[in-house]
């Protein structure tokens, strides 16, 4: 696919120009001297190095000097001894849904709720995150303005709209819309391709091709009740276990996998008996089913969140809130104790004011985890789910790590956040170069 380059950004700090890829036969090539290297999978800091990223790939790594090709068209950046790092990767985002308001996702102009979301975008990818895995949303064509270069943003790993049984999570008609199944009529949302509510085996499977047609690299679906939604109590279990196997067979029969919005034991163990390869969430877990959850080899897409971090129209909604947060410190414990291949994201819906926050949810990971353990999964091992998707896998390549012949996703960052944290939270300040697919976006440095 060819690539347009961008000309100016619209984003938090100080940004340069990206540097465009060279047209024509001269490669273009960035060499990084002098870096330090946390690699996605090291607890240790390399050398001095230097790194050689060649179009959209790294190209080499060496303590020695390295000589670029002598066909290309070269930038070096001196590192300074900084850290360089893998971009960042949220399993867990909503670049629509951040962006815009509930009120102005269902009654402002499309046209402008997609304009905030490319604005987002690119706000999100100079917060360090180079990646992100949307569970939920009308983003492919935010997606493929991105990826053609009309705007800055990350890398997006689409699902499309949410599936949602009738009174399930994804259900947001008032309470005097009648169901599509008896006027005929989509509410505003489904049209949109926020969430689609289907009921049966044949509106799961037509509702999971669809998403599929459309280009999503993998399938949600909602499990349980939740906090956002008002007519589904937490307790409750969303979809029958042949409506998920169904899914779960057609997104199979497409080379990917199905992910699931739940929080319940019950919930849980339905979905992974049919098959799902990943849980969205899951703060209301017992130890016995996170045992259950790692015996069967699922991954646990969690959220550190705390009760301030999202706020919710009513009080009932307010009580469903405080009973997730509740939950997290207990799951955190018992996914390490259990070894359960753990994703993280932060899932900030419907409050753009409070989405520069999103890089707060990396230093909250530090109550259970060392900087190590935290830095990885917000890099490498987020990647590894990622690759679920398989061939439906939009970027192929290695992603969330710094590596010969990885993805050239990169962050050059002042401290070391191997000890502290914090480092990645003030991202105006500390990332000093975001680098995706090759291309610089933005170069604070002399």
């Amino acid at each position: 696919m060819s690539r347009r380059p961008l000309t100016s950004l619209l984003a938090l700090g100080c940004l340069s120009v990206p540097l465009a890829r060279a047209q024509g036969s001269q490669a273009a090539a960035v060499v990084f001297e002098n870096v330090r290297i946390f690699d996605g999978t090291s607890d240790r800091l390399s050398p001095a190095s230097n790194i050689l990223v060649v179009g959209n790939t790294i190209r080499s790594i060496s303590t020695a000097p390295i000589v670029p090709p002598a066909d290309a068209q070269v930038t070096v950046i001196a590192g300074g001894g900084r850290v360089l790092m893998p971009g960042l990767i949220d399993a867990h985002w909503h670049a629509l849904m951040s962006a815009n308001t509930l009120a102005d996702l269902t009654s402002a102009d499309i046209g402008y709720v997609h304009v905030c979301a490319g604005r987002g975008a690119t706000q999100t990818l100079m917060r360090g995150f180079t990646t992100i895995r949307d569970v939920g949303g009308p983003v492919f064509g935010l997606k493929q303005a991105i990826d053609r270069g009309v705007i800055a943003g990350p890398r997006i790993y689409p699902s499309g709209a949410t599936i949602s049984q009738t009174s399930g999570h994804g259900d947001f008609r008032s309470r005097v819309e009648p169901s599509r199944r008896f006027s005929g009529l989509q509410t505003y949302l489904e049209r949109i391709g926020v969430s689609v509510v289907a009921d049966g085996v044949d509106e799961v499977l037509a509702a999971t091709r669809e998403n599929l047609r459309l280009g999503a690299s993998q399938i949600k679906l909602m499990a349980s009740g939740g906090v956002a939604s008002v007519y589904d109590p937490l307790d409750t279990r969303q979809y029958l276990p042949e409506e998920l196997e169904a899914a779960v067979r057609a997104a199979a029969d497409w080379g990917t996998y199905v992910t699931v919005h739940a929080y319940t034991p019950a919930s849980v163990r339905r979905a992974v008996e049919a098959g799902v390869k990943c849980i969205e969430h899951g703060h209301l877990l017992d130890e016995d089913t996170m045992q259950y959850i790692a015996e069967h080899d699922v991954w646990l897409s969690m959220q550190p969140f705390e009760f301030t971090d999202n706020t919710f129209p009513t009080e009932e909604q307010q009580a469903k809130n405080r009973q997730v947060c509740d939950g997290t410190a207990n799951v955190y414990i018992w996914a390490r104790k259990h070894k359960v291949k753990l994703a993280w994201g932060t899932d900030l819906v419907f409050n753009p004011a409070a989405t520069h926050k999103q890089n707060e949810g990396i230093r909250k990971l530090g109550q259970w985890f060392s900087p190590f353990e935290v830095l990885r999964m917000i890099t490498h091992d987020n990647a590894q789910l990622l690759a679920l998707s398989g061939p439906r896998n939009p970027y192929p390549g290695r992603l969330g790590v710094i590596e010969e012949g990885a993805l050239a996703d990169i962050l050059l960052v002042d401290g070391n956040p191997l000890e502290d944290l914090s480092i990645l939270v003030d991202y105006e300040k500390n990332f000093k170069v975001v680098m995706k697919d090759g291309i610089v976006f933005k170069n604070a440095l002399p």
